[in-house]
């Protein structure tokens, strides 16, 4: 399907922050974009208003327009949307123009395109991010979505005159089973969203047929530090460009395209060596992004650039929002928001603090993402805050795909105590009594970070007094 001959576009659940990159994309493409969805305030409403994106509030089956593309939201189906309930229900009256969910649309943009998919269980939008800018600025133009607002994107997406096309490929309800990539960039695999994986062998499954879609003229960017991207590698037909950090690599032993080594920090800038071909420096926190880094890099030699010649872009870039973004300061405290919601990229996030910051106590604002998530990941959630000096955990945000319950945030706070945590750790029921808590407990040398895939970011707009 070619789904930029069409003109006119609606999408059901347009907040969502696929939906509006979605939606950014196709109305810097010339179309015609409307959209509805909850009166709630989410954090694509900015990136809406400033594209002139029109959205209803309300969902209401007698105002979905005539002659026009439909997408809808995944985080919607005809048992909990009316507008759906409705369009699947009357399927004569719609059956001139495409009725597609969310990754069926993107796999129709995607796919008319040379693809180029950044997936993984972490780090992905910074990835696909940073490589759409680089390669922009190296003067490739690609066409990119990324399922975040980039300030240096004026938004989520980038529309471009070359036929590349950089999307954040999303696993979750095994989304990447719509897309033919010509080029894979594959950060990690660490078992994630247990509402709809049932194991790590299903988990797992999904990259592994993904990689196995790539053909001989393809390529496949891969961390070999990963022992179960290593798994995958001898399947792939493509031609392999891998990366690493040499702290990382343990036993395994194999050539790696590009070795991160000699990593060194010099204030907020990260500096490492790349193979034998000098430093290279960042502005982003943490181990976690200078791997992000060499995947940008990686990429780039995969498409025919010099890692040098993109040494100058790859320092340029400022990250995204909602990734240990600071979002202002409360009394003098700097205030950061985190979209962290799995224990790896928990740990991972506070250690680069800590390393970033080391005179400042960490204050850490955590708000679980589903109880799924919790329940299946909990050992390893208790694990994960050792770096906090000071802990608050609010009560678990739920999904509405998933089964509400069945665990709590208090059942967090026990275990982390009953492991032996010495540092002050408590459970705060709702955003009232988080904001009396920080305010409270906040002191002039500290750092505050807030971290969950939810809305935890308005208790910062309420601390910060902008909402």
């Amino acid at each position: 399907m070619n789904l930029l001959a069409y003109q006119n576009f609606y999408l059901i659940g347009i907040k969502g922050v696929g939906m509006t990159m979605l939606a950014q994309f196709l109305s810097a493409r010339g179309k015609s974009i409307s959209g509805v969805d909850l009166a709630d305030v989410f954090m694509t409403d900015q990136v809406l208003r400033r594209a002139h994106i029109p959205v209803r509030v309300g969902f209401d089956s007698s105002k979905i327009p005539a002659r026009s593309v439909i997408i809808y939201s995944s985080a919607y189906t005809p048992d909990n949307n009316l507008e759906l309930n409705y369009l699947f229900t009357n399927t004569e009256k719609f059956k001139k123009y495409p009725v597609l969910n969310y990754a069926q649309a993107i796999s129709a943009l995607f796919n008319t395109y040379q693809g180029i998919a950044v997936c993984g269980s972490h780090g992905k939008t910074t990835t696909a991010a940073w490589l759409g800018f680089v390669l922009k600025q190296a003067g490739l133009d690609p066409n990119v979505l990324v399922g975040a607002r980039v300030p240096q994107f004026q938004g989520s997406a980038l529309v471009g005159k070359s036929n590349y096309f950089i999307a954040e490929a999303d696993e979750y309800q095994n989304k990447l089973q719509y897309l033919q990539p010509r080029g894979i960039v594959l950060n990690n695999i660490d078992f994630d969203h247990p509402d709809y994986f049932k194991n790590k062998r299903a988990y797992f499954r999904v990259f592994a047929d993904f990689i196995a879609k790539l053909k001989t003229g393809d390529f496949l960017v891969a961390n070999a530090a990963d022992v179960n991207i290593r798994r995958l590698l001898p399947q792939v037909k493509g031609k392999i460009f891998t990366y690493a950090l040499a702290d990382k690599l343990g036993r395994h032993q194999a050539p790696v395209s590009l070795l991160g080594h000699s990593l060194r920090r010099e204030g907020l800038w990260q500096y490492f060596q790349v193979n034998d071909w000098g430093e290279f420096k960042i502005c982003l926190l943490g181990k976690h992004n200078i791997e992000n880094a060499l995947a940008v890099l990686a990429s780039g030699l995969a498409l025919g650039f010099d890692p040098l010649l993109l040494k100058k872009f790859l320092a340029a870039f400022k990250g995204t929002a909602r990734r240990s973004e600071l979002i202002g300061h409360y009394q003098n405290i700097p205030v950061f928001d985190d979209y962290g919601h799995h224990p790896t990229e928990v740990q991972t996030t506070l250690q680069a603090f800590k390393e970033a910051y080391p005179d400042k106590r960490l204050v850490v604002l955590f708000h679980p993402h589903t109880f799924t998530r919790t329940q299946a990941l909990f050992p390893e959630f208790v694990a994960s805050f050792a770096a906090a000096d000071v802990l608050g955990i609010l009560e678990i945000y739920g999904s509405a795909r998933e089964k509400q319950g069945g665990i709590s945030s208090r059942d967090l706070v026990k275990a982390i105590k009953y492991a032996g945590r010495k540092k002050p750790a408590v459970y705060l029921s709702d955003f009232d009594k988080s904001l009396i808590w920080l305010r409270k407990i906040l002191h002039p040398d500290d750092l505050l970070l807030l971290m969950g895939a939810g809305d935890i970011f308005r208790v910062g707009e309420r601390l910060l007094d902008k909402k």
